[in-house]
């Protein structure tokens, strides 16, 4: 990991070595063709969503359409391994996602080695996940629950979106910390779950903000906390689940990526791309107004934050004895 680490930093110091004449001429023919993006999951939802408006952004930055290709199955390995295994030319891109990250240790065997074979080019957002429970559960608060969670460990059900993913981990990650237990129980997708969360046959699920506001907003379902250790502008009277857990922090996040030996001029100039269309643009608002919170950065702060990433939810895998079925 270690090895990796420095790879990610070599990157991106080759990137500022590069004698500039040659650099900026490389910069300006790219790219002289339409760019896809890869998204590992099927249209619709949030990454999708946010997937297209990065495509529309960068298409209007770079001069030349950027489009979604939407590559589903195998929990995200499809699509990522179609991206490692393509020409490393700057025209085939990869929404890189928290299931990369997760999958690493999620599945005893890949067919690639997402750090070692993936260049991470920028940030784009860390979205907020919130933590639910059904209005007749009498927990009002994160204290209360933990409390009657441990009181009553069989009455806790806790609904997910499936195994592995984001919304199972928050809530492994949750009872690592919390020092409970829960009946984990995986649907087909987050939204299946939510009659019975609404009906009271679940009692909890750690899910995303976008999907959840309106069902808070009307009662449907009581929000205990959000799940990055700041409040959400969206929620703002709802605490972070932190303030009760203090190394609590569960987020899904997004960026782009590409083959590893993309040339480092080509990842420079889409960074920069990037980076200005969270700042310089409506993007970082419409993002905000989804629950993402917008993290631009160099291409070493995004392969450093997936290195963590890989690695703390390397931990709850291991430590929740998870495995892909």
């Amino acid at each position: 990991m270690k090895l990796l680490r420095r790879r990610f930093l070599h990157l991106a110091a080759g990137a500022a070595a590069l004698s500039a004449a040659p650099r900026i001429a490389r910069a300006q023919s790219y790219p002289a063709r339409p760019v896809r993006l890869i998204v590992s999951i099927a249209a619709g939802g949030s990454q999708d969503t946010i997937a297209r408006l990065v495509a529309q952004g960068l298409s209007e930055k770079l001069g030349k359409q950027v489009f979604v290709e939407n590559r589903p199955g195998a929990g995200g390995n499809l699509g990522t391994e179609i991206v490692v295994r393509a020409p490393p030319d700057g025209y085939t891109l990869f929404l890189a996602n928290t299931s990369n990250a997760i999958n690493a240790t999620f599945y005893e065997k890949l067919n690639y080695n997402f750090l070692h074979d993936m260049a991470p080019i920028a940030g784009i957002g860390r979205s907020t996940g919130v933590m639910l429970v059904t209005p007749s559960l009498p927990a009002k608060d994160i204290s209360d629950f933990i409390a009657y969670a441990k009181s009553s460990p069989e009455k806790i059900n806790m609904a997910s979106g499936g195994i592995g993913n984001i919304t199972h981990l928050s809530g492994e990650l949750f009872k690592l910390i919390a020092g409970i237990d829960m009946v984990h129980v995986p649907y087909r997708g987050e939204a299946l779950s939510y009659p019975d969360l609404i009906s009271g046959r679940m009692q909890v699920l750690f899910g995303g903000l976008a999907p959840a506001i309106d069902h808070i907003r009307t009662g449907r379902l009581r929000a205990l906390g959000v799940t990055t250790r700041s409040r959400s502008r969206v929620l703002p009277d709802v605490p972070s689940i932190s303030e009760f857990l203090p190394r609590y922090e569960a987020v899904a996040w997004y960026g782009v990526g590409a083959p590893a030996t993309t040339p480092v001029e080509v990842i420079a100039k889409l960074n920069a791309a990037v980076n200005s269309l969270l700042l310089e643009s409506d993007l970082g608002e419409r993002l905000a107004s989804l629950g993402v919170i917008a993290m631009a950065g160099s291409p070493a702060d995004f392969g450093k934050y997936i290195v963590d990433e890989t690695e703390k939810w390397g931990q709850v895998v291991r430590a929740a004895d998870i495995k892909a079925e």
